[in-house]
């Protein structure tokens, strides 16, 4: 391969990146660019370089370049250029002058003895394959005169920069035999999390312990692409997060105020940095509007559907809001996170239709279990935007839960909203959803949704469920990359319910709650938090979360959460 790349040697780019070996070794190695112009002036020969080479922080790009058959093609030479004639006999005549991608040439880059010699040997190239093709009469004596000058002139470098692509030769052959993959980039994100609560009461109306933890979450997504359009991610995680005041790992006291990050654990088997798969999906194009994403494990609405909340709901807790409240709206989490698929079809850059099925005991070949007769959550979302700066949409969830204790639950509202969890009982879901943002101007955004609830418990009685919220989210407030939000709203709480509901309620609810099968009042949560960017890789969020009446009981003290969230990227 290189002997042909060392025929067709340009001059700026692969100069360069020789110079650079040991670190440009592991980049993407540039197509063939653009050779040099000369022309005589005073009896001296002057050459004007054309191409520069471009490594970008992050993704390597390299500017290559084209092959013109007219200085007219080349938009920044003009004939008025004190070049223009040179350029036209090298272009036109024999051929060995290169543009950019973007139709330009760049004459008035500085040129460096390697990238000129790079150039003459193409410029030699050229002529010889015409000389060799009976087509003598096109190259000038003259021409071939002041070339083999100039050949014995920059021998040395000529041979010193021939060299140095059969070393990068070498390089790109150990590359080639122990790369990791051609189709999979690797990227890692870490959390360190430190909260605590600084006042308050459980849902036992009994002071929340006053302790401060210090936890973490890693993950690594290895994503690959067969295509350049389609996606197969496949993420490794470690954490030991867990929600606050829990009990057996399973029965909180405080289902309010769950941290987005947070993960339940059990206390019998507790996770403690323990590597898992957390999340695998395929995702493809069907068609130019539609993609198809699939599921084999721990699939989440949000990889699919656009949540509507802007900043605010930001990777699973790695940005945006702190709580899972404040990260989108709740009725997303009526559909749990497991297999399945989910479709999104975009019938104009203003209407957008997504549908998702989920299910969390798909692997399971018992009774009543599996993918379509165990627990599962199927979900519709039509997203509108009229303008630009303003976006909504319509959900519909319709989930049934038959695991009770034994399924997470949402991590959001009180205990009783969580009727699974608080009854041990299937229960049948039918969830309503609107959301809605508005981009004032672009560092300051105002986000807002509601939902409604119709829970079945299957053959004891029904309940409403309500919450809303608003939130507002300041992007770059203070310098670019940093972010702020406050997020006022409502839980999930149950409005009204049938009686009936309040006698099978379980051990998670407490003998002075079981009295109505409805919250006794009405919880605020209140949340504010500011990001600052430490560079493009280190983010830390401090901010706090207040719960007034928590567990939507009055006679539970506020409680005030303290949170520090440092997010690293890589």
């Amino acid at each position: 391969m290189f002997k042909m790349f060392w025929q067709l040697l340009p001059i700026s780019p692969i100069a360069l990146g020789i110079l650079a070996v040991g670190t440009a070794i592991t980049q993407t190695i540039a197509a063939p660019v653009l050779a040099e112009s000369s022309q005589e002036q005073d009896g001296k020969a002057e050459f004007i370089n054309s191409n520069t080479l471009s490594l970008e922080n992050s993704d390597t790009e390299l500017d290559t370049a084209e092959q013109v058959t007219s200085v007219s093609q080349l938009s920044d030479v003009q004939p008025t250029d004190w070049a223009f004639q040179a350029l036209q006999s090298l272009v036109e005549r024999y051929g060995c002058i290169a543009g950019y991608p973007n139709a330009t040439y760049r004459g008035n880059r500085a040129l460096t003895r390697y990238e000129f010699a790079a150039g003459l040997n193409t410029c030699l190239e050229r002529m010889n394959q015409l000389i060799a093709t009976a087509t003598t009469d096109l190259v000038k004596k003259e021409d071939l005169v002041t070339l083999q000058k100039l050949q014995e002139n920059f021998a040395a470098e000529l041979a010193t920069l021939k060299g140095r692509v059969e070393v990068l030769e070498s390089h790109l052959e150990t590359v080639e035999r122990q790369q990791f993959s051609t189709t999979t980039k690797l990227n890692g994100e870490a959390i360190f999390g430190i909260s605590g609560f600084a006042t308050g009461q459980d849902s036992t109306n009994a002071d929340i312990p006053r302790t401060t933890t210090f936890s973490d979450r890693i993950r690594l997504n290895f994503d690959t692409s067969f295509t350049g359009k389609d996606l197969l991610r496949t993420r490794l995680q470690a954490l030991n997060f867990n929600y606050f005041s829990s009990q057996a790992g399973t029965n909180s006291r405080l289902p309010e105020g769950t941290l987005a990050f947070n993960a339940e654990i059990d206390d019998e088997d507790p996770a403690n940095n323990a590597v898992t798969l957390d999340t695998l999906y395929y995702r493809f194009p069907l068609g130019k509007k539609t993609f198809v994403t699939l599921f084999a494990n721990e699939g989440e609405v949000d990889d699919f559907i656009n949540t509507v909340n802007p900043f605010l709901d930001g990777d699973d807790g790695a940005n945006g809001a702190l709580s899972r409240f404040g990260s989108r709206n709740s009725v997303y989490y009526f559909v749990p996170q497991g297999t399945g698929v989910g479709v999104t079809h975009q019938f104009s850059d203003q209407l957008e239709l997504s549908l998702g099925y989920l299910s969390n005991t798909a692997a399971n070949p018992s009774r009543d279990n599996g993918i379509f007769n165990g627990s599962y959550g199927a979900i519709a979302q039509i997203t509108f935007q009229p303008t630009k700066s303003l976006s909504i949409g319509l959900t519909y969830v319709n989930a049934y839960d038959n695991l009770g204790e034994d399924l997470a639950t949402p991590g959001t509202g009180s205990k009783k909203a969580n009727l699974g969890l608080a009854t041990d009982l299937p229960v049948s879901t039918n969830a309503y959803g609107l959301e809605a943002s508005l981009e004032v101007n672009p560092r300051f955004l105002i986000n807002a949704w509601a939902g409604y609830v119709k829970s079945r418990v299957i053959d004891v009685g029904d309940a409403d469920i309500w919450t809303y919220a608003v939130g507002l989210a300041f992007p770059d407030l203070g310098k670019r990359g940093n972010l702020a939000g406050i997020i006022v709203g409502m839980e999930p709480k149950v409005t009204s319910a049938d009686g009936a509901i309040a006698n099978v309620f379980s051990d998670t609810i407490e003998p002075q709650n079981r009295d109505s099968a409805k919250d006794r009042n009405t919880s605020m949560h209140i949340e504010a938090f500011y990001s600052y960017a430490v560079s493009d890789n280190i983010t830390i969020t401090p901010g706090l979360i207040w719960l007034t009446a928590p567990n939507h009981d009055d006679r539970n003290s506020d409680a005030l959460l303290g949170v520090i969230r440092t997010t690293f990227n890589f």
